[in-house]
């Protein structure tokens, strides 16, 4: 891999975890979400007009990953409402990059060389071991943990293989927001408008910030994935779990334990090794 691609999905894990440290910091995580997704979708819709659109033959993979991603979100608010951030988070995260690169090991001509698969197995045992000890409050939030992690792979090979059909990357990114953000909003006004309203007036700076920080991180990985085989910039980008520790530690001020420091050195010889691939 390239330093400039390896760099790139590093500003990418850096921007993941940090949008998400945002949502964190948040009251409502579930109406921060809500709102990062709706202004992520305001901007597409705002840019997409000075962009050269993404070619057709990549548009019913956006609506796809739009779907996906949708579907996504509502998983997410099922798992932490019965099980642990601390435990399903890692599960989710894990287990996806292992899934994108078996199933394009099978079923694409991506060959991953063997420093690659270390890398990949590595960085995915570094979250994993993120996991290991928390208390399991409820095995529902675990299997829900692993459905979605099948949920997140798949919107991986899609937008993987949409934007390469695409011809424009940074296009290809707005459509799938701007299709997931519209029907995310709409969905959770109508079920709790005044609540989103409320939060909206008051928490509007977040969401924008949060929407420029994922529509960044997501953009980058897509056009990485450009160059690279889409499993091993899906496991890289799984390198923001050690941006979204090391914020934990200096911004937000939180305990970190050994745990997590073992865990969070065991990612960072994974991108070594996907670094050398």
């Amino acid at each position: 891999m390239s330093v400039t691609v390896f760099a790139v999905v590093m500003v990418a894990a850096l921007l993941h975890a940090s949008w998400n440290a945002i949502v964190k910091s948040a009251p409502d995580k579930f109406l921060s979400t809500v709102l990062v997704t709706g202004f992520a979708a305001a901007l597409s819709i705002a840019v997409l007009p000075l962009l050269p659109p993404p070619a057709r033959a990549s548009w019913p993979f956006a609506a796809t990953s739009a779907v996906l991603q949708v579907v996504y979100f509502v998983l997410v608010a099922l798992t932490y409402r019965v099980a642990d951030l601390s435990q399903t988070y890692p599960i989710m995260r894990g287990t996806a990059p292992l899934l994108v690169a078996t199933f394009t090991a099978i079923t694409t001509n991506e060959v991953l060389s063997r420093t690659a698969w270390l890398g990949v197995l590595t960085l995915c045992c570094g979250i994993f071991s993120m996991a290991v000890g928390s208390p399991v409050r409820d095995r529902k939030g675990i299997y829900l943990a692993l459905l979605n992690a099948v949920v997140i792979a798949a919107y991986t090979l899609v937008d993987g293989w949409g934007v390469r059909r695409s011809g424009a990357p940074a296009a290809y990114t707005l459509c799938v927001f701007m299709l997931t953000g519209i029907p995310l909003v709409l969905w959770t006004a109508v079920r709790h408008r005044r609540a989103v309203t409320a939060y909206a007036r008051r928490y509007w700076l977040l969401g924008i910030a949060g929407a420029m920080g994922t529509t960044a991180s997501y953009g980058l990985a897509l056009w990485a994935m450009t160059l690279a085989p889409v499993a091993i910039i899906a496991a890289l980008r799984e390198t923001a779990i050690l941006f979204a520790t090391l914020i934990a530690w200096l911004v937000l001020k939180e305990r970190i334990g050994v745990r997590r420091i073992v865990g969070a050195c065991i990612i960072a010889g994974g991108a070594a090794l996907l670094r050398l691939a």
